[in-house]
């Protein structure tokens, strides 16, 4: 297991309420840019927060919009960079979840609350205070509620249900779930098994992990000729389902394993 993979698996393993946004998402960028400096990056957070001209929502709004320049990346909107929280520092762009993690994580340096808002389709953040919904991927306007229902019916048609539902605040590991799921959803479609492998991985570690994340994790292990890795992720998956699963399971294992004879 590397560095960054026992890390990433320590901190989502631990309480939710302990997780760090910010060192969770860089580890997911670790895995595609080997050898990152981490603790460079969590400084780059640092200085934008002291950079900030007020410790309030409208003072974190103005540095990491109007000053530092933080967009939704429009034109690219499926490049893994817009994932990786190094990148949307370096490049000032990024879809709405990165920028919303990187609001966040900003906000929590100068003490304002705020709560990831998984919408579906377009991540937004809660001022924890005052309830306000602030719309990173353009520009950090505040959304009325009927704003947010235009927006949701702008993705999902005119006649789509929207309520406050919809709304609801999301936790530190559904929010990493989310982040992966997208990677997972470009490295497939860009023909990438390598790096959707590692996705997989990190996946499979966040509770509650699904037999189905196991089994794509084994999958995309054996399309990379980890066989062995991949057997093992079958055996541990064999111990945690019924009988039948198991067996099937253990088989795959086994097949596995004949490869390498």
């Amino acid at each position: 297991m590397t560095a960054p993979l026992a890390r990433f698996v320590e901190l989502v393993q631990g309480p939710e309420e302990d997780i760090p946004l910010d060192e969770a998402s860089l580890l997911i960028a670790a895995h595609a840019r080997p050898g990152l400096d981490r603790a460079a990056e969590l400084a780059r957070l640092d200085a934008l927060a002291a950079a900030c001209p007020a410790p309030d929502l409208d003072g974190l709004r103005h540095q990491l919009f109007a000053v530092y320049g933080l967009a939704g990346n429009t034109r690219r909107y499926n490049d893994p960079r817009n994932s990786f929280l190094n990148d949307v520092l370096d490049r000032r762009l990024g879809i709405p979840i990165s920028l919303s993690v990187l609001t966040m994580e900003v906000g929590r340096r100068i003490g304002v609350p705020l709560s990831g808002v998984g919408m579906p389709g377009h991540f937004l953040v809660r001022h924890d205070g005052d309830g306000r919904i602030v719309d990173p991927f353009n520009g950090g306007r505040i959304l009325a509620l009927e704003q947010c229902s235009r927006l949701y019916r702008g993705m999902h048609g005119d006649r789509a249900h929207f309520g406050p539902h919809l709304l609801a605040s999301t936790g530190p590991r559904a929010i990493l779930v989310r982040m992966l799921a997208n990677l997972r959803h470009i490295y497939l479609a860009a023909g990438d098994p390598r790096s959707a492998g590692w996705v997989h991985e990190l996946r499979a570690a966040i509770p509650p992990g699904s037999p189905a994340d196991y089994a794509d994790v084994a999958r995309a292990l054996a399309s990379t000729g980890r066989i062995t890795e991949a057997a093992a992720v079958l055996d541990e998956l064999a111990e945690s389902v019924p009988a039948g699963a198991a067996e099937e399971a253990r088989s795959r294992a086994v097949a596995l394993r004949a490869l390498l004879n």
